[in-house]
């Protein structure tokens, strides 16, 4: 049995000095010098956007797998494992295979300065390279332009889901500059599925098909995707397909399967068929997004009629999202919201859509991450927008206050950072 990867993973992590330094020089090196295995992968379906990039994947990649394709799928940040971020037929990478990677990656890149997430991308292109999948389903990990994974020449598709403010040390300060960060996938001639955009980001995307001379399919004109009578309506140009509701929470989930649904069928001879279609978005599992737990310790500490669920969203679109979701879901409950989030992420933003939404909020530091804001900061960001919000020592003791304090039953969302998602994950799995 192969030790976990982590000495690796922490020996990687301090090979640059920044985390995050946008630029493809250094990756193109390393896959130099490892043979160029971004040049052997499986035929790519390639995505960027702000929010719903791993959801869309997680559906297109059950309904390719209710087809019978074999499927590898590559996504960021981790949860619990660092594994899941390599998924082949859905399954992360066993310890074996990902230890091997990493190592042969060490290797040839010696001493030269690289990134985490672009030695541990060049790691995956070299596990794909060598995997009898038929198909890559390939995230960005920030932004698209300058990303390690834009190595691909020519991919199958490109999808852009939602883009809003996030990252914008690094992206740019509005949506359009944003927006022109993640237009760097599109390639010549590659056809682009884009999912619901501003009008300022829409008109950057649209503006570099043209240039690029993409075939353009845009949620609003060329496709749609709507929940009536129960059902999953996606239209399709002049098709209407008529389909099971998706499997995962939250009215953002609509648009992200309708876009899943869209590209499935523009995948040639590897696209499912209806019925696989209908399969996948029923069968699709994606954790953190709106996902109810229901055992653990946190959810023993709640009396009958009360819900935990859990939600990794941290930014403005986010926030939005979830206040569009949260009525449905609470059922008239009062809603209770533990929140962490790091010092780069704009609570402000995040929270206000929420406003008229919460009963009560309670802010916690996310466990072991140095880079989080403290309890009491957020809670003091929170009371200036006009939330009852006081801090908490941990997620633990948010819920038991609310156990304690709540004069019904209500709805506990635990949200604001994906780290703080995974350090739920790991006692509530």
């Amino acid at each position: 049995m192969a030790s976990p990867p982590d000495p690796i993973l922490r020996r990687l992590a301090a090979l640059h000095p920044k985390k995050i330094d946008l630029s493809l020089a250094r990756i193109e090196r390393l896959l130099a010098r490892l043979g160029h295995p971004e040049r052997r992968l499986p035929p790519v379906v390639h995505i960027a956007g702000t929010n719903g990039k791993g959801s869309t994947l997680a559906f297109l990649d059950a309904m390719l797998r209710a087809a019978g394709r074999r499927t590898a799928r590559y996504v960021s940040p981790h949860l619990v494992r660092f594994n899941e971020r390599i998924l082949i037929d859905g399954e992360p990478v066993d310890d074996a295979r990902l230890i091997a990677a990493l190592e042969a990656c060490e290797r040839a890149n010696g001493d030269a300065p690289i990134t985490f997430f672009e030695i541990t991308t060049a790691a995956a292109f070299t596990i794909f390279a060598d995997t009898e999948a038929e198909i890559l389903l390939l995230e960005t990990g920030m932004g698209g332009r300058l990303d390690a994974t834009n190595v691909i020449a020519r991919p199958l598709l490109t999808l852009i889901t939602p883009i809003s403010m996030d990252h914008e040390a690094f992206l740019g300060a509005t949506l359009a500059a944003i927006a022109r960060e993640k237009a760097g996938i599109l390639k010549s001639g590659v056809p682009a599925l884009f999912g619901p955009q501003k009008p300022e980001a829409l008109a950057v995307l649209q503006a570099r098909a043209r240039e690029l001379e993409c075939t353009t399919f845009v949620h609003g004109r060329d496709w749609n995707a709507w929940q009536e009578g129960g059902r999953f309506v996606v239209r399709d140009g002049e098709r209407w397909l008529d389909l099971p509701l998706p499997a995962l929470h939250g009215v953002h989930q609509i648009a992200n399967a309708g876009l899943a649904v869209i590209a499935a069928r523009r995948l040639g001879a590897l696209a499912p068929d209806e019925a696989a279609i209908a399969r996948g978005l029923v069968q699709a599992r994606w954790p953190a997004r709106l996902q109810r737990l229901v055992r653990g310790p946190m959810v023993e500490l709640l009396q009958e009629g009360f819900e935990l669920w859990l939600d990794g969203g941290h930014n403005p679109g986010a926030g939005e999202v979830l206040a569009a979701s949260l009525p449905a879901l609470a059922r008239g409950r009062p809603v209770y919201l533990v929140v962490g989030m790091l010092q780069s992420k704009d609570l402000a933003s995040f929270l206000r859509p929420l406003k008229s939404l919460v009963a009560r909020v309670y802010t916690v530091a996310i466990p072991d991450e140095p880079a989080s804001r403290s309890a009491e900061e957020q809670a003091e960001i929170a009371r200036k927008l006009g939330f009852r919000a006081e801090p908490a020592a941990a997620p633990h003791a948010a819920v038991q206050a609310i156990a304690a304090s709540a004069p019904s039953p209500g709805f506990v969302l635990i949200c604001g950072s994906l780290y703080l998602a995974g350090s739920v994950l790991r006692e509530h799995s």
